[in-house]
Protein backbone atom coordinates (compact mmCIF):
# COMPACT_ATOMS: atom_id res chain seq x y z
CA UNK A 1 0.00 0.00 0.00
CA UNK A 2 1.49 3.32 -1.06
CA UNK A 3 0.60 6.61 0.61
CA UNK A 4 0.65 10.01 -1.03
CA UNK A 5 2.79 12.60 0.77
CA UNK A 6 1.39 16.14 0.69
CA UNK A 7 3.01 19.24 2.14
CA UNK A 8 0.76 22.03 3.30
CA UNK A 9 1.80 25.38 1.79
CA UNK A 10 3.60 26.46 4.98
CA UNK A 11 5.61 23.21 5.01
CA UNK A 12 6.55 23.86 1.38
CA UNK A 13 7.96 27.20 2.51
CA UNK A 14 9.85 25.45 5.32
CA UNK A 15 11.36 23.10 2.73
CA UNK A 16 12.38 25.96 0.43
CA UNK A 17 14.38 27.55 3.27
CA UNK A 18 16.61 24.48 3.68
CA UNK A 19 19.99 24.20 2.00
CA UNK A 20 20.62 21.67 -0.77
CA UNK A 21 22.04 18.88 1.37
CA UNK A 22 19.23 19.21 3.91
CA UNK A 23 16.64 19.06 1.12
CA UNK A 24 18.22 15.87 -0.18
CA UNK A 25 17.90 14.19 3.23
CA UNK A 26 14.32 15.41 3.66
CA UNK A 27 13.31 14.09 0.23
CA UNK A 28 14.70 10.65 1.13
CA UNK A 29 12.57 10.62 4.29
CA UNK A 30 9.46 11.72 2.40
CA UNK A 31 9.96 8.87 -0.07
CA UNK A 32 10.30 6.42 2.83
CA UNK A 33 7.01 7.71 4.28
CA UNK A 34 5.17 6.71 1.10
CA UNK A 35 5.61 3.04 1.91
CA UNK A 36 6.04 3.13 5.68
CA UNK A 37 4.12 6.01 7.31
CA UNK A 38 4.77 4.69 10.81
CA UNK A 39 8.57 5.10 10.74
CA UNK A 40 8.16 8.32 12.73
CA UNK A 41 7.53 8.52 16.45
CA UNK A 42 4.11 9.51 17.77
CA UNK A 43 3.89 12.94 19.35
CA UNK A 44 1.79 13.68 22.37
CA UNK A 45 2.02 16.63 24.67
CA UNK A 46 5.14 18.61 23.73
CA UNK A 47 5.94 21.56 26.01
CA UNK A 48 2.26 22.11 26.76
CA UNK A 49 1.15 21.73 23.13
CA UNK A 50 -1.14 18.81 22.37
CA UNK A 51 0.17 17.18 19.21
CA UNK A 52 -1.56 13.86 19.77
CA UNK A 53 -2.20 12.16 16.43
CA UNK A 54 0.91 13.65 14.83
CA UNK A 55 4.29 12.05 14.27
CA UNK A 56 7.86 13.29 14.17
CA UNK A 57 10.55 11.98 11.89
CA UNK A 58 14.23 12.78 12.28
CA UNK A 59 16.29 13.83 9.27
CA UNK A 60 19.71 15.28 8.53
CA UNK A 61 21.65 13.79 11.44
CA UNK A 62 18.65 14.35 13.75
CA UNK A 63 18.98 18.12 13.33
CA UNK A 64 15.76 18.51 11.31
CA UNK A 65 12.30 17.28 12.27
CA UNK A 66 9.38 16.51 9.99
CA UNK A 67 6.01 16.72 11.72
CA UNK A 68 3.17 14.95 9.94
CA UNK A 69 -0.19 13.29 10.28
CA UNK A 70 -1.49 10.14 8.67
CA UNK A 71 -4.90 9.99 7.00
CA UNK A 72 -5.16 6.20 6.69
CA UNK A 73 -8.63 6.16 5.16
CA UNK A 74 -7.46 8.25 2.19
CA UNK A 75 -3.83 6.99 2.14
CA UNK A 76 -2.48 10.52 2.62
CA UNK A 77 0.36 11.78 4.77
CA UNK A 78 0.15 15.54 5.45
CA UNK A 79 3.45 17.22 6.25
CA UNK A 80 2.68 20.03 8.70
CA UNK A 81 6.11 21.39 9.58
CA UNK A 82 9.77 20.92 8.68
CA UNK A 83 12.46 22.53 10.75
CA UNK A 84 14.94 22.50 13.60
CA UNK A 85 14.04 21.32 17.06
CA UNK A 86 15.84 24.29 18.65
CA UNK A 87 13.52 26.09 21.08
CA UNK A 88 10.76 23.69 19.97
CA UNK A 89 10.32 25.82 16.83
CA UNK A 90 9.17 22.96 14.62
CA UNK A 91 6.64 21.83 17.23
CA UNK A 92 5.29 25.35 17.79
CA UNK A 93 4.81 25.70 14.04
CA UNK A 94 3.04 22.33 13.88
CA UNK A 95 0.78 23.25 16.79
CA UNK A 96 -0.21 26.54 15.14
CA UNK A 97 -0.77 24.84 11.77
CA UNK A 98 -2.86 21.89 12.98
CA UNK A 99 -6.10 23.04 11.38
CA UNK A 100 -4.66 24.34 8.11
CA UNK A 101 -5.91 22.39 5.11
Amino acid sequence: MKFKVLLISEAKEDFKKLDGSQKKHILKKLIQLETNPFIGEPLGNKAGMDLTGYFKLYAYKKKIRIVYEIKESSLIIRIISIGKRENFTVYIQAFLRRNIK
